[in-house]
């Protein structure tokens, strides 16, 4: 069984070789292989690789990866058909190895098919993990970066010195994320065992890359069947890893006993962090709230607010250096509405319509999931007139969607002030031309979350220091591999304090 495998394998990859530019010269669509279907087109980064495809053969593209039927759609038409008149249909995911072992076999909220535990997870994120009134504010982790960065800086006002972006941004979300979910952190004054840190920073790294990496295993059962490209292997160990870690996290919880307060039912007057919340909900609902629920539900989180939050900071930082007019612009604006009294806070992020434009013209050319994550049709049904059958993975271009000149102008020069204009109320299909976050009832829950903590953190880092690069030439903006689309190489950035904070130093 192994060895016909390989003689198709083979024999397919012969066929790419033998006839690629005949077929480039005589087919307008893609050619799909036995086996492999489609699958041998792509290349990394895949959002790349299929926008390519979109540009050539059109915006709705029937494919097939392995046995698995794909609908990759690159237009706001097709987007609005298939998240309003079919988002019900479009609303399950595909099962994928990813989710079994870092979703606890499907059942987190991300992963979960669309139902009614479905429901009654996403009912919980809205009213008691991720609702605006319970979202606590997140200055202390603000002013913990700001003064790392301020005790670091040596000889205070007069040199510049370097910083390691990528890492103080993550650092920052791991705190973030941590503290909502358990109220600990990892890093900066006061964290618990550094050491654990690391490994936990690991683990959840080793997690984003799995998530974004395409595995032949999910598209052709044979090989998942022989376990021949060891990728389901390395996902059970990290998956073991991160289980481990997350159930310590719990029964630390469980010691503390502070999560007995909430059990009375007035829990949703307090701002519990969420592992507390989960524990006292156990008590009356084993079934929805059970260990493995609260070990979803911390993924879930880490996915959607760590890698993706930090990795779309780093890249705003890198387009404000290598556009330092905008930086200017960003700078004189925080002068302006808040000054250099106090330290930016929460209510004087609505202020700063600048910034707000910087993060959204960022997720326009950056977006945090290129590729929306992927849905699954749980029905036949029709999409601008084409026939979708039951079982159909979407697969929605947010990156192609977002940088086609058809829809932008310009589209690839970084311009915020394009969101000043009126044409930028987005109506109707144009309302689809925008998705930085997704849409639909899957819709990313974390939006709140990532824009409260984008605006304060990079609105403190911009009032607080002079930024320059580290070099005279500009900032590599290559895209590297991974579910959230990082830099390929890690932003370092040259920095100092700025003389008209320095009350505000001498306050931390």
């Amino acid at each position: 069984m192994e060895l016909s495998f390989y003689h198709m394998f083979i024999i397919s990859i012969a066929l790419i070789l033998l006839t690629k530019r005949y077929l480039q010269i005589h087919f307008s669509k893609p050619l799909a292989l036995p086996i492999l279907g489609h699958l041998h087109l792509l290349q990394s980064p895949v959002h790349q690789c299929l926008t390519k495809l979109t540009q050539k053969h059109g915006h709705i593209l029937h494919l097939r990866f392995g046995s698995r039927p794909v609908l990759l759609i690159s237009s706001p038409s097709a987007a609005k058909e298939c998240f309003t008149n079919n988002d019900i249909i479009f609303a399950n995911r595909p099962l994928m190895l990813v989710s079994k072992h870092f979703g606890y076999n499907n059942t987190s909220v991300g992963a979960v098919p669309y139902g009614q535990h479905w429901r009654e997870l996403r009912r919980f994120m809205a009213i008691h993990a991720l609702s605006p009134s319970r979202l606590p504010s997140f200055s202390s982790e603000v002013h913990s970066l700001v003064l790392k960065l301020y005790s670091g800086a040596g000889e205070g006002y007069k040199y510049f010195k370097k910083a390691e972006v990528r890492d103080m941004m993550f650092e920052l979300m791991m705190n973030v994320i941590l503290g909502l979910i358990a109220g600990k952190n990892y890093y900066g004054e006061g964290c618990g065992d550094p050491e654990e840190g690391k490994r936990f920073r690991k683990v959840v790294e080793e997690v984003f890359l799995l998530s974004g990496a395409s595995t032949l295993e999910d598209f052709i059962p044979v090989v998942r069947l022989l376990r021949i490209g060891g990728a389901e292997k390395r996902m059970e160990r990290v998956g073991k890893e991160l289980d481990e870690f997350y159930q310590e996290i719990i029964e630390d919880r469980r010691r503390v006993g502070k999560w007995k307060e909430y059990v009375d039912g007035h829990d949703q007057e307090k701002k519990g962090n969420i592992i507390d919340v989960m524990l006292a909900m156990q008590e009356k609902d084993t079934n929805n709230y059970s260990d493995v629920s609260i070990k979803g539900m911390m993924t879930s989180l880490l996915v959607a607010g760590t890698e993706t939050t930090a990795g779309t900071m780093e890249w705003v930082m890198a387009l404000l250096l290598n556009n330092p007019n905008a930086l200017k612009k960003a700078k004189a604006e925080i002068k302006e509405q808040v000054g250099h009294s106090h330290l930016i806070k929460d209510s004087d992020i609505s202020k700063l319509h600048y910034l707000d434009n910087v993060i959204k013209e960022t997720l326009r050319l950056f977006p945090a999931g290129p590729l929306l994550v992927a849905h699954e049709s749980s029905q036949d049904c029709t999409v601008l007139g084409s026939h979708i059958p039951k079982g159909t993975m979407l697969l929605v271009n947010a990156y192609a969607i977002q940088r086609d000149n058809q829809l932008w102008d310009n589209p690839l020069e970084f311009k915020p002030e394009r969101f000043d204009s009126a044409d930028h109320v987005l109506h109707g299909d144009e309302g689809y031309k925008y998705i930085p976050f997704g849409t639909g009832r899957r819709r990313c829950p974390g939006e709140n979350l990532a824009w409260k903590v984008m605006g304060l953190t990079l609105g403190a880092l911009i009032q607080c220091f002079e930024w320059e690069r580290v070099g005279q030439e500009l900032v590599d903006l290559s895209e590297g591999m991974g579910l959230s689309m990082p830099m390929a190489k890690p932003l370092q950035a040259m920095y100092k304090p700025c003389m008209d904070m320095h009350a505000v130093f001498s306050q931390l």
